[in-house]
């Protein structure tokens, strides 16, 4: 790389988002192609090939799911006709069935998918969520045991248990048969289940391979009722249950999940559920019955790498009652859910879902409400907590920690996780956050960015840790407190063996440059194929260089509401945007790059494009490739020149000396740009692939549009416009 400094961390006031932006490669004789053979726009098959879809079969496949022809779920997971047998039976002798669910919104709403499609079909059933503070997660030998004292026959887990090797091992003992439902990874050693239905067990290329815990507590309860022949009346319920948990777990859009998710979002404000009527009602999704209304206004959708997708702050106006999207869910609905699961007693949520009493459901719901009022104020007290504790004891040693290990006493363990994504979104490292169980042991979470393996890092830490588990982008840990020094140091150990200094920033993936010209009604009913959007399918990213932010001011807690113009051939295109938790930035500088998705805003009647702004840079910190062809900047005279008399000059760019110059090579000039290790960049004019290596033979080629290339080349053409006198 040629430019090796650390991008400091972001602090109050500095500006603008410290981030990395990457950029797609256009591919536009391709993406035509692909248009002609599938029907859609150009735009469109850009956006599916930048989403790995790359053929006219899988395009076909993933705008309209409805014409995918699905495996029978019978014949993908192996052990669903003996789960379907075992329910079966015990219907049939009426035999005790225990649930045991788990406390996030997955599992809740498993938990009540099963208990409303067993009961309709006649079983005995009841359930157990263990204590998020006091059992910690999935299924235990205490809760086994209470369901073998009260008479329990089948034992039925959700959204947990393929991990419980010792709890199920002794429910067998006990005489218990368990079926295990679970979409987490597969351990070493199975546990000793009558049946395991996992979606991870299934081949990869599998439809069904990507659903959550309520996706397989879905299958089940649809295959069973099949069975019996007592589908009818039962599918829409379980299909709102399974909608709301799926997108609350960030499952991944794709597959049965974007088939089914589509058809649920449709059936979700006209739900007979009481639960879900009253969520919504309390939300503030208020149904609109106009036609022409397709979606709320300028909102939010992140991951839960960055903790957005809980914080449900934000109040996107209402809705269409033809459809909800997964923003209402993620942001609106799930966050209520989840909330309880945190702070709250998960029997608040199950007797929500499961409730036919509207009265009921609505004091349920008002619960829900209060407890994520309660869960947004901890989650904003500990953020600032974390922050100033940070920003006094570890900021200055990020560069060579690239990690954060902040431990403070007196935390709410249930939402730590929520403030560990937003210190990886305001840090740009991986964060590992945890808080005094009791006098002896620590527990925490972790999340973590692209290039970083949580679950490895743990395991690299495995003989310092008491429980920990997790994946790729998060995990939990506990520890003994005489552990934190040498945890500290061996995660930061782990850190700089996989981390660059280039990628502690946040990651924005841009699909493609647009101009505001082009952001109209048209092109958002376009994009509207791709929808619902969501994990493995994010909303369209774009960007736009240099814009006049002409009114800014802040809304709510710490969001900055803009007016943006651009001006393209002598006419001014203006356009209203929000930026959520952007008031640290406020004020904007005047005229900025801009990285944004596209929402809708309906107001008195009228419908209007607006802008969600994920990214900012100043605008003169890089050189676009439209600004090289408009020659905005006098680009190609400064290359031209080069011929009469070639210029060359040493410059400073982030406290490093390099040296630039432009050369005549065959017909075209090009710039070259040398650093102190001698690795040489070189661009030519009017094209985003340039050269970067030791020597020309051994160079590999680079797109010269990524923020890393672009910022220093701009960098250079600036010095050596300065030292042209004719320029």
């Amino acid at each position: 790389m040629l430019d090796q400094s650390f991008p400091k961390p972001r602090t109050p006031h500095q500006g603008l988002p410290n981030q990395r932006w990457e950029i797609y490669p256009q591919q536009p004789e391709f993406a035509q192609n692909l248009a002609m053979m599938t029907n859609v726009s150009p735009i469109i098959s850009q956006l599916l090939i930048n989403r790995g879809i790359t053929t006219p079969e899988a395009a076909q496949g993933f705008l309209n799911p409805e014409s995918l022809i699905l495996p029978s779920p019978l014949e993908e997971f192996p052990d669903l006709a003996m789960s379907v047998e075992l329910l079966q039976q015990a219907i049939a002798s009426q035999a005790k069935i225990a649930i045991c669910g788990d406390y996030d919104a997955d599992g809740m709403t498993s938990t009540a998918l099963l208990l409303r499609s067993l009961r309709s079909l006649g079983a005995q059933v009841d359930y157990a969520i263990p204590s998020r503070m006091h059992d910690g997660y999935g299924i235990n030998k205490r809760i086994v045991e209470e369901f073998h004292s009260e008479g329990v026959e089948l034992i039925l887990t959700v959204d947990n248990g393929i991990s419980a090797y010792e709890p199920i091992a002794r429910a067998r003992e006990l005489g218990l048969n368990v079926i295990v439902t679970d979409h987490h990874d597969i351990p070493p050693k199975l546990p000793p289940a009558n049946a395991i239905l996992n979606p991870k067990l299934i081949a990869e290329s599998s439809p069904y391979r990507g659903v959550a815990g309520v996706g397989v507590a879905y299958i089940l309860a649809v295959s069973l009722a099949q069975q019996l022949g007592e589908i009818k009346g039962l599918v829409q319920p379980m299909l709102a249950l399974f909608t709301l948990g799926t997108i609350a777990d960030l499952a991944p859009l794709t597959g049965v999940n974007r088939r089914w998710v589509k058809r649920g979002l449709k059936h979700l404000p006209k739900s007979n559920l009481p639960g879900i009527k009253a969520l919504i009602q309390v939300a503030g999704l208020q149904v609109r019955e106009e036609a022409g209304s397709r979606e709320q206004g300028a909102g939010e959708q992140g991951s839960r790498e960055q903790g957005s997708r809980e914080q449900g702050a934000r109040k996107p106006s209402a809705s269409s009652a033809k459809s909800l999207k997964p923003e209402d869910i993620g942001f609106r609905l799930g966050p209520r859910i989840n909330a309880i699961g945190r702070i709250g007693d998960p029997q608040t949520v199950i007797e929500l879902l499961t409730t036919d009493d509207m009265a009921i459901a609505l004091d349920r719901a008002m619960q829900c409400e209060l407890t994520n009022t309660s869960r947004q104020q901890m989650c904003e007290e500990i953020e600032q907590e974390a922050i100033a504790y940070v920003e006094a004891e570890f900021v200055s040693e990020l560069p060579k920690d690239r990690v954060l290990v902040v431990i403070k006493p007196n935390w709410h363990h249930g939402v730590i996780g929520i403030v560990a994504s937003r210190l990886v979104e305001r840090y740009g490292v991986p964060v590992f956050i945890g808080t005094y169980e009791d006098e002896g042991h620590i527990r925490g979470s972790a999340r973590g960015i692209p290039e970083f393996n949580v679950f490895e890092a743990l395991q690299y830490c495995h003989d310092l840790l008491g429980k920990f588990g997790g994946h790729k982008a998060a995990g939990g840990f506990s520890f003994p407190v005489e552990n934190l020094e040498i945890l500290r140091s061996r995660l930061c150990e782990f850190a700089n063996q996989c981390l660059e200094l280039q990628h502690l920033k946040p990651l924005l993936r841009i699909d493609a440059e647009a101009d505001f010209n082009q952001l109209n009604q048209p092109l958002y009913q376009q994009i509207n194929a791709l929808h619902p959007c969501g994990m493995e399918n994010p909303d369209p990213l774009f960007w736009t260089s240099g814009v006049q932010v002409i009114e800014q001011k802040i809304v709510g807690k710490g969001n900055i509401k803009l007016t943006l113009s651009q001006t393209i051939h002598d006419q001014q295109y203006k356009i209203k945007a929000i930026a959520w938790r952007w008031g640290d930035y406020f004020p904007l500088p005047p005229r900025i790059d801009i990285a944004y998705k596209l929402r809708e805003n309906h107001f008195n009647g009228n419908t209007t494009i607006e802008l969600e702004l994920l990214g900012a840079r100043l605008a003169n910190d890089h050189l676009s490739q439209q600004a090289i062809n408009s020659q905005r900047l006098p680009i190609s005279d400064l290359f031209n020149q080069s011929s009469a008399s070639p210029l060359k000059t040493n410059f400073e760019y982030k406290q490093r000396n390099y040296t630039c110059g432009i050369y005549q090579n065959d017909v075209l000039p090009e710039l070259r740009i040398k650093n102190p290790e001698g690795k040489i960049l070189v661009m030519q004019p009017g094209r985003t692939i340039g050269l970067l290596g030791n020597n020309r033979q051994d160079s590999k080629e680079i797109d010269i549009s990524q923020p890393q290339y672009d910022n220093i080349i701009q960098a250079a053409l600036q010095v050596l416009s300065a030292l042209s006198p004719e320029l």
